[in-house]
């Protein structure tokens, strides 16, 4: 129930992306918890993103090879951003100055950790030397799948 929580309110919640675009389509004003665990809302947002990949900065000796590679790297990307919207990301940063309060070392680290179950792929296809992946993740699908376990 707790999971199903954290989904849920985290799909609401706006994340920094890179490389990566997202758009948010549905109300979330229906959604409400009880103490019998999570009522089924009576709309569901749809998440989508999309993935970026460089072709020809890819490893490889052929077109054809760059190709694939950029293919999966952009899959990858997509389901990346799906990740931050459904679980969230952590940030941390760390920043030190020395005694004339100059900065001297700056860092930002994001992790992005969980699963996207139920996802599926809009399209791939190319853009010039970057191909492009746009995944789309129904919550309806989350939801039922969440029920089908008994996990509400």
């Amino acid at each position: 129930m707790k999971s199903l929580n954290l989904i849920i309110i985290s799909v609401m919640a706006i994340c920094l992306t890179s490389c990566s675009s997202t758009s948010f389509l549905g109300n979330y004003s229906n959604f409400s918890v009880n103490n019998d665990g999570v009522s089924r809302p009576s709309e569901f947002p749809v998440l989508r993103a999309t993935g970026y990949a460089s072709i020809s900065r890819q490893s490889g000796s052929t077109k054809e090879l760059k190709q694939i590679k950029a293919m999966r790297a952009s899959k990858l990307e997509a389901y990346r951003e799906l990740a931050e919207q459904v679980n969230g990301i952590y940030l941390q940063s760390n920043s030190s100055v020395n005694s004339n309060t100059v900065e001297n070392n700056s860092s930002l680290k994001a992790t992005i950790d969980g699963y996207v179950h139920g996802a599926r792929v809009l399209r791939q296809y190319p853009i010039g030397d970057t191909y492009a992946t746009e995944l789309e993740l129904d919550t309806r699908v989350i939801y039922d799948l969440y029920d089908i376990r008994g996990a509400l």
